[in-house]
This record gives structure tokens, sequence and C-alpha cells, in this order.
């Protein structure tokens, strides 16, 4: 497959954003995300630090669903610090539905004694303050850490991420091809994370555990990059 030339997409301007959150912050914690998440849109993918973070809630809508698990794993182009990881499981404020633990598999067992959200918040955003954030389908990651702040800390949180479902649609939702294919009848190619993956062989793995799925993410990004991109590539024309 050819690379795909970047500089056809426009990037968001996050500086300004970042910038002015941090000054507007009352939260230490959001303060150094801030600072950390301000990066050069023009610094190469290779040389950017890279954190997948992947969130399992008890279901799909920030205002009424919560979050109870956050695995973060960090990495680079050629490596993924899988010693270095994080997971939290946390107990919502309401009960578990046999639906949500049907997907993520954390039962009321899991959760007794578990800390809520706004425990561990300070320790999640340490941890993720300095890199460039990948997940799988941003509107999960970003609305439930928005949802979480503003409950927690009356703020409310945004910040630049690399989205692999975002990636995956230029080519197979977005394109001219993909457009072509549509317009003859052809379903559209599904831009889920384990189907994405099987695009790149990549090993199959158990999802909706928020580890695993981090993992996946992070792999995921290197074979995009590796396949569609570069490693020069400027971080600003691949985050939303």
């Amino acid at each position: 497959m050819p690379l795909i030339r970047p500089k056809t997409r426009s990037a968001p301007d996050w500086h300004d954003y970042l910038v002015s959150r941090r000054a507007a912050s009352g939260e230490r914690a959001l303060i150094d995300f801030f600072a950390g998440a301000d990066l050069s849109p023009i610094l190469p993918i290779q040389d950017a630090p890279l954190m997948a973070l992947d969130l399992e809630t008890t279901g799909l809508d920030p205002k009424r669903d919560e979050i109870v698990s956050i695995g973060l794993v960090p990495f680079s182009l050629s490596r993924i610090r899988v010693p270095e990881r994080r997971y939290w499981v946390v107990r919502p404020h309401r009960t578990l539905n046999a639906t949500s633990v049907t997907f993520h598999h954390i039962t009321h067992a899991d959760i007794q004694g578990a800390p809520r959200i706004e425990e561990v918040l300070p320790d999640v955003f340490a941890a993720m303050a300095g890199s460039l954030l990948v997940v799988h389908y941003r509107h999960i990651e970003r609305a439930f850490l928005n949802a979480a702040t503003r409950s927690a800390w009356g703020e409310s949180v945004s910040f630049p991420v690399i989205d692999t479902m975002s990636l995956e649609a230029r080519i197979h939702r977005q394109s001219w091809m993909a457009r072509f294919k549509r317009w003859t009848g052809r379903p559209p190619a599904s831009i889920r994370l384990h189907d994405s993956r099987v695009r790149y062989g990549l090993p199959h793995y158990h999802g909706h555990h928020a580890l695993t799925d981090a993992l996946a993410t992070a792999e995921l990004l290197q074979a995009q990059v590796a396949g569609n991109y570069g490693p020069e590539t400027p971080i600003g024309m691949l985050w939303s």
C-alpha cells in the first residue's frame, strides 16, 4: 500500500486550548497534564512519547454510565514498554448491570473495596502527563474522562489524541476507493479494533479488558504508521 501523504490533512490547533486550560485550572494534576500535552504538531511520530489508553465503562453514555477500569501502556514506534503499564479498577457509584459485566467481565466481587474514580484521577493524570495519548475511538476516552473530571473537580478536560479508529476510517471509509466501493453496493470495511488488527496481520486478543485493549491499540498504531505513513510523519497530521 502506498504511503498516505499527510500534507492533505489539516491538524487541530491544540496549543491555545491547553495553555488557557493550564492557566485556569485549580487542580495540580490537570495543570501538569495540560502542560505535558502541549506537544509541537511538527514533532515526528517516531520521536513522540506515546501512551495507549483504554477505558472500560458500564455503557456508552458518559452522562449516565461510568468508568470501571483504566489501562495505560507507554510505547514508541519500536518498543512497547509493558513493564511500565498501569491499570486501575474503580467502583462506580451505580450498581453494575448484567450487560456491562458481559462485556468487560468486571464483576461486583471485583469492584468490592475498589476506589472510586475520583480517588484515582490524580494518579491517572499524573501517569498520562507528558505523553501523546493513543486510543481506538476517542469519543469514549475523552468523553468519559471529561465526565469524571467534571464530577470530581468541577473542571472539563480535553486533549489531543491519535485515534487509531479514525486513521482506519481515513483509508477504509473516507478515501475515494472506499467511497467507490460503497457506491457499487459493497459494505464498508469494519474499523473496529479487532477487525482493524486483522488487516495488518496482528494477533488475536480477547477484547474488553482495558490493559489488553490498550496494548492492542499500541500495536495497531505501530502497524498503521509502518504501513500507511512513515516514522517522520508529524503528529499534528495524525492527532484529532
